[in-house]
């Protein structure tokens, strides 16, 4: 039984960029979506679709590529199972000067760190990217 998902999920694609490869499937959550919808948002992965239906759902991420080098520098978890993270929208983490993003899981739903500032919100910080 897994208990970390989320590290799963950035585990994946973290290997499967570094293999070249151009997409990689990940099971199906909402959360595990949302991140996704944000990578993408934010141009770090091209398109997200989630297909099948029931247990057998899935997530398929196309990867970007930028000069035969991934888009993806670097992608951590920060907030897991064992250690939850939480900030207030004054305390939320500026990743690299500002030239990455914090994903945040807030009450509002799942946004960049940028967004949850703008809306006044704090919340788990589930993972950075650059």
């Amino acid at each position: 039984m897994m208990t970390d998902t989320i590290a799963d999920m950035l585990t994946r694609v973290r290997n499967a960029q570094r293999a070249q490869k151009k997409s990689v499937v990940v099971p199906y959550s909402r959360t595990k979506e949302a991140i996704l919808k944000v990578f993408a948002e934010e141009g770090y992965v091209g398109d997200v679709s989630a297909e099948g239906d029931g247990a057998s759902r899935q997530l398929h991420v196309t990867l970007k590529y930028f000069q035969g080098q991934g888009v993806i520098e670097n992608l951590q978890r920060i907030s897991r199972p064992g250690l939850r993270i939480y900030r207030g929208k004054d305390d939320l983490p500026k990743i690299n000067a500002g030239l990455g993003v914090a994903i945040v899981s807030t009450p509002k739903g799942v946004m960049t760190d940028r967004a949850a500032r703008a809306l006044g919100q704090g919340g788990e910080v589930l993972c950075k990217i650059y």
